[in-house]
């Protein structure tokens, strides 16, 4: 039952309110103090935000990686708990172990795989499905390949609700790639092992590179670009991504 403030309560509301103490709009309600429902107009805010402060702040120039990133709801890729830290500067939960990466090192790992719709790209790590959805806006063809299979199988939801008919999932160990599906002109792996898989680099198109993080405790993003049977190896950064497993493991 609501009731009316009293002559004294008043007074005291608008000197405090005077002296910049309080707001007298009216009595602390039970969501006083909570975090504001999250909806589209402020999830679209952040992730505009986000791509201005977090990606072309940090040297990412390619108008159709940034765009790719604009259009993209980040936070519909996460649990629904932290959907509000979705478009936080940093990597993100998403359960059995593993994350999703930070939004710079999505936009980076993107950009470096040099993306074309003529192209087709095979990743390595679905995790969520968010840099799958990204690749997505960029390449005419993705292929997916993640080891957990409520990972996969949830990534493979999500993309199929935001109509992603270009990007297939399968569920299976990434170490051996997609051999039935290579060549690839660009591969993205978002899981480091110790050292690059060798059916990774067979399946590399002429001139296709691999993007990946290599290294057990301290890791290097690398770029491996194939000239007929060799590799040029290009270090890029120092990352830290969950390690990769299956058998990967085994060396």
């Amino acid at each position: 039952m609501h009731r009316s403030p009293t002559p004294i309560l008043v007074a005291l509301c608008l000197l405090a309110a005077g002296l910049g103490l309080m707001s007298c709009a009216g009595e602390a309600g039970p969501d006083n103090g909570r975090k504001p429902a999250t909806t589209s107009g402020n999830m679209e805010e952040l992730r505009m935000r986000m791509v201005e402060e977090q990606i072309a702040a940090r040297g990412i120039t390619n108008e159709a990686v940034l765009d790719a990133f604009r259009a993209v709801p980040r936070h519909l890729f996460v649990p629904r708990d932290i959907q509000p830290m979705a478009y936080d500067d940093g990597a993100q939960p998403i359960g059995f172990g593993q994350t999703i990466s930070q939004p710079y090192i999505v936009a980076l790992m993107t950009d470096l795989a040099r993306p074309s719709r003529e192209a087709r790209v095979l990743e390595v790590g679905t995790g969520s499905g968010y840099q799958a959805a990204i690749l997505g806006k960029l390449f005419g063809d993705v292929y997916t390949i993640e080891i957990l299979p409520e990972l996969g199988r949830r990534a493979k939801r999500t993309l199929a609700d935001q109509e992603y008919s270009n990007v297939t999932v399968r569920i299976g160990d990434g170490y051996d790639g997609w051999p039935e599906e290579a060549p690839f002109d660009a591969i993205v792996v978002t899981a480091a092992p110790s050292t690059i898989p060798r059916p990774l680099m067979e399946q590399l198109a002429q001139g296709g590179r691999l993007v990946i993080p290599v290294g057990a405790g301290s890791q290097d993003l690398m770029v491996l670009t194939r000239d007929g049977d060799e590799y040029r190896r290009e270090p890029v950064t120092g990352v830290r991504f969950v390690p990769m497993t299956g058998k990967a493991q085994e060396e």
